[in-house]
């Protein structure tokens, strides 16, 4: 018999988090190289916008229907194939010779890998209590501004020395090293053979604690049909806190390397400031999960605790207007620092929502719709954003995105509250 590993759990959100830095080193080759190959293509922002809109349209429609696909099959199979996928769509857009064959191996791409966030969303109601929920979903989530960071520094150098082709072949077998390891780990909590009898009670009794009487008396069961999510206030809730911020999010990572070409900065020159925004996230990924979760060890319901967070996240995000006014390189990286620190809290509060309120088998559901939603915002906002800094400039831009997640956050407070007494088939009380 296998032996048990300690703390199971923490291993299984390390694999998590990863799977997401792999991830985002992957989508994030070509809007490193974007400057170059605008260069050699001659592609107006506008061709390259449509670029990021062929990733995000199959990206969106892929997290509703994968975030259902992860209720069916599990964690464990579904990562194992997202990743393999996406890791040899990566690889074969070294084939890609002009807009066209870019604009479908990014739709292929933007299918692999939606379903990352539902699937790890899933793991983490699975594997962690609620208390710790805040903190495992920032761990996973920072792999996005981890891998952000590492992009450059690997892309980079990798197209000076070699071109851009072998640029998207190398990162490709990261995923798959990653599976090797993820198939030996992964499992359910309920029968895995190497959890301590200690983890699983534990989780057993929060479970016992967010459900009472139901966590015994219902079986496992097929996830809900949609349109009774989409009658719970708190599904729109959980849909709004991603589809107000992660467009702008998306605006950082597919558009910073252009603004900053806008700027008349050289991409060469300025790569130990472009960093810094991407850190800055995944310092704020911690902050907001372990804040939220510090305040409930402290006594405070989860509801307050999380909402406390989405407050400083949206007012936070505010901070990207200040930039417009300055023409220092580290200023305005600093300025999108504390942007994305504040984004970043927010955004692990949106996605720990969903395993804080659902029950298991509507938590991939939930989450799915919610990055469909984030998707289908950010389609909207890439082609603006192509159309309005050819014709005009970036101003309007950084305007609208400090203030749209303000809305966001006033909308969150208002729409994610506990079911009514007597609770609810589909709900967990917060």
């Amino acid at each position: 018999m296998p032996r048990p590993i300690r703390n199971l759990r923490w291993w299984i959100g390390g694999m998590l988090f990863a799977s997401t830095a792999i991830n985002y080193i992957d989508r994030q080759t070509l809007s490193t190289l974007a400057p170059f190959l605008k260069k050699e293509y001659e592609w107006t922002n506008t061709d390259y916008a449509m670029l990021v809109v062929a990733f995000r349209l199959s990206y969106s429609i892929g997290q509703t229907v994968f975030g259902r696909v992860m209720d069916r099959v599990g964690t464990r199979r579904g990562l194992t194939i997202s990743v393999i996928s996406y890791s040899l769509v990566s690889m074969m857009t070294s084939l890609a010779r002009g807009w066209s064959s870019f604009a479908f191996f990014r739709f292929l791409l933007g299918a692999a890998e939606s379903p990352n966030w539902p699937a790890a969303t899933k793991a983490v109601a699975e594997w962690f209590p609620k208390r710790e929920r805040g903190l495992a979903t920032a761990l996973f989530d920072s792999g996005s501004s981890i891998g952000g960071a590492i992009a450059p520094f690997l892309i980079i150098p990798i197209y000076q020395h070699f071109g851009w082709r072998p640029a998207f072949i190398i990162p490709g077998f990261l995923g798959l090293f990653w599976v090797l390891a993820w198939r030996k780990l992964a499992g359910s909590p309920g029968t895995h053979p190497r959890i301590t009898r200690e983890e699983r009670e534990m989780l057993l009794a929060d479970k016992l604690e967010s459900l009472g009487d139901r966590a015994v008396e219902r079986e496992p069961a097929s996830p809900p049909p949609w349109r009774d999510l989409l009658r719970l206030p708190q599904t729109w809730g959980v849909i709004i806190a991603r589809s107000f911020t992660d467009p702008i999010w998306f605006f950082i990572t597919d558009w910073f390397f252009i603004y900053l070409v806008s700027r008349n900065f050289q991409i060469e020159n300025s790569l130990m400031a472009i960093w810094i925004p991407f850190v800055a996230a995944d310092l704020g990924n911690f902050f907001g999960g372990g804040v939220s979760s510090w305040l409930i060890h402290r006594g405070w319901s989860v509801e307050r605790a999380r909402k406390a967070v989405v407050i400083f996240g949206g007012v936070g995000m505010t901070l990207l207007i200040p930039t417009l006014y300055t023409s220092e390189l580290f200023v305005i990286a600093g300025l999108f620092a504390v942007s994305t620190f504040a984004y970043a809290s927010f955004s692990t509060m949106a996605i720990v929502l969903a395993s804080d309120l659902y029950v298991d088998e509507a938590v991939g559901t939930v989450s799915g719709m919610s990055g469909t939603g984030a998707g289908s915002g950010t389609i909207l906002s890439t082609l603006l954003i192509g159309v309005i800094s050819d014709r005009y400039s970036f101003a309007p831009i950084l305007v609208a995105a400090s203030l749209i997640p303000l809305i966001g956050a006033v909308l969150v407070l208002t729409l994610v509250r506990n079911p009514r007494e007597g609770g609810h088939p589909l709900l967990k009380r917060i």
